[in-house]
């Protein structure tokens, strides 16, 4: 509920605090006193589009500020939540500034925000509704929506828009695994030739290194194993193991009449013979090594070459080629997989989208069994409007699908029986116009409290008993929550829980506009003003009264 609206140098106010209460809340005045201009400024501060300049003549800046009771479950706190923004215990202020040169600044419980923020918390806070609203009411975009509130359809329509997500889902790992697909078989000529040359060389992790080696290896064998070869003559048998082992038996010889003196000798020859030996035996060894077919050399270097050849080629280390190779074949695997994949996440978006249609029809079936309501609602209460031969209907369109389901829904209107219907705004005249959205809004507002409804001069063109009717449905929609209303229409006037009359007037050659809350004598006198025009007669004061009587 808007508990207060605090106006400062805006167009023709420079100071004005206003206190709205709950129930129904007129304000009235002549024409041009100003009363839009206090829509201007509220629909400022709410960060609604309107005037470019708002600054009145001679301040350097305007500032309007807005404060709401805000109830503990009110919607606008998803919005502060959402936004970082901290919510108080009871209230919601806001607060936004217009300065000369045009920049705007908005605060919302002292907290720097933007306007979109603003426009958020707007679309919870306040409605308005007026014969050129076009955030309300007449905008089409937003009469699926009042539909599913007034049938109540949030359960089907959370199932349709869960369904929705699920078949979505499913075509996105559909197209993924499609697209996937299609790239391997755009590949798998490539793919099949290099596994099949991967897979007859065979590499190892390793073998690179190693093939090296024996490369070198070979290649330097020649002289090696002639070195070698020298070095084995000179200690071999014929060198100095076979001239050791014959010093080692003449010293035996000996051994038995030296008295000990051979001892440490024989031990020594002994020990470098056995040394002598070993290093003979590794010689051969490594002769035998290096004994090799030039042809041994020939593959060798043939299989090194290719592998570094298939490591360039791929572009990976001649070590990585094994596990390169196991790479392929997974994506070929893939390959041969991917059609009994594809298949079965084709059968999951047929059973996706089975249960979307069922969703989507289920609530299509609800929507038209709500939009029957609806008709039968409006036309009742568009008889006690004086608009008992208009027609109004809800007309549900096939749309294309999406998470809200599968229907566009409009409101539509015939003004009279036999004369084609078409959308609200576009067929229905001011006055018509008013009716049906006062009427509309009847019916969709059954639990609409914690928002403040604003009608502008939606009684326009209507008197007699069709204003005191509209004047009712307004007092109906007040009773529990708060309404707005600007009003030209004594009927409607005189049944408004409270009562404020917009003055204009000039000081120091400036004109000024200001809200005064009328008491009793005071809103006699204004409401006689609106049946009689400026001429206050003691017969419209008396038909005031009558009104007020009600």
């Amino acid at each position: 509920m808007l508990r207060a609206l605090e106006i400062r140098d805006i167009l023709i106010i420079d100071r004005l605090n206003l206190a709205f209460r709950p129930g129904l809340n007129v304000l009235t005045g002549e024409t041009g006193a100003g009363k839009s201009i206090l829509l201007d400024s509220l629909g400022f501060v709410l960060g609604w589009r309107g005037r470019a300049e708002l600054v009145r003549q001679g301040a350097q800046q305007g500032e309007v500020v807005a404060e709401f009771d805000l109830s503990p479950d009110h919607p606008a706190r998803a919005v502060l939540d959402e936004a970082g923004i901290p919510a108080e215990e009871n209230s919601l202020i806001l607060r936004r500034v217009n300065t000369r040169d045009g920049r705007k600044t908005a605060w919302v419980n002292d907290r720097r925000c933007s306007g979109e923020v603003l426009r958020r918390l707007s679309d919870t806070l306040v409605e308005l509704h007026g014969q050129h609203d076009d955030r309300g009411l007449l905008d089409a975009r937003g009469h699926r929506a009042l539909l599913d509130s007034y049938g109540d359809l949030g359960a089907l329509l959370a199932e349709t828009r869960a369904a929705w997500r699920t078949l979505r889902e499913a075509r996105k790992a559909e197209a993924t695994a499609r697209a996937a697909l299609d790239e391997v078989r755009a590949e798998e000529e490539y793919l099949r030739h290099a596994v099949d040359e991967l897979d007859k060389l065979a590499p190892e992790p390793g073998e690179e290194a190693e093939l090296d080696r024996r490369r070198r290896l070979m290649q330097g064998a020649a002289k090696i194993r002639e070195d070698i070869a020298r070095a084995h003559a000179v200690l071999g048998l014929e060198g100095a193991e076979g001239a050791m082992g014959d010093a080692l038996r003449w010293m035996e010889g000996a051994a038995g009449q030296a008295e000990g003196t051979l001892d440490a000798p024989l031990d020594a020859v002994g020990r470098a013979l056995g040394d002598v030996a070993d290093a003979v035996a590794g010689l051969e060894t490594a002769l035998e090594q290096l004994a090799f077919n030039p042809h041994d050399l020939e593959e060798t270097e043939e299989r090194l070459f290719a592998i570094r050849g298939l490591a360039r080629k791929h572009d990976v280390l001649p070590d990585d080629l094994a596990e390169f190779a196991a790479g392929l074949r997974d994506r070929l695997s893939r390959l041969d997989q991917g059609d009994a994949d594809l298949a079965a996440l084709q059968a999951g978006v047929a059973k996706a989208e089975t249960a979307y249609d069922a969703a989507a029809q289920a609530l299509t079936d609800a929507r038209t069994d709500a939009a029957a309501r609806l008709d039968r609602a409006v036309t009742t209460e568009l008889a006690p409007l004086k608009m008992e031969r208009a027609v109004f209907a809800t007309q549900i369109t096939a749309a294309d699908p999406g998470p809200d389901g599968r229907d566009n829904v409009t409101f539509t209107v015939a003004t009279n029986p036999g004369a084609p219907a078409g959308p609200l705004g576009k067929i229905a005249s001011g006055g018509e116009l008013s009716r049906f959205m006062l009427a509309l809004k009847v019916c969709l507002t059954a639990e609409d409290r914690g928002v403040t409804m604003i009608f502008d001069e939606i009684d326009r063109g209507v008197g007699g008993a069709t204003a005191d009717a509209v004047g009712r449905r307004l007092s109906a929609l007040a009773d529990g929550g708060q309404v707005l209303v600007v009003t030209h229409s004594p009927q409607v006037a005189a049944l408004g829980a409270h009562h404020w009359r917009v003055e204009k007037h000039v000081v120091d050659d400036m004109t000024l506009s200001t809200v005064v809350p009328l008491a009793e004598t005071a809103r006699i006198d204004e409401i006689a003003r609106m049946v009689s025009g400026d001429t206050v007669t003691d017969e419209a004061r008396a038909a005031a009264r009558a009104l007020l009587a009600g």
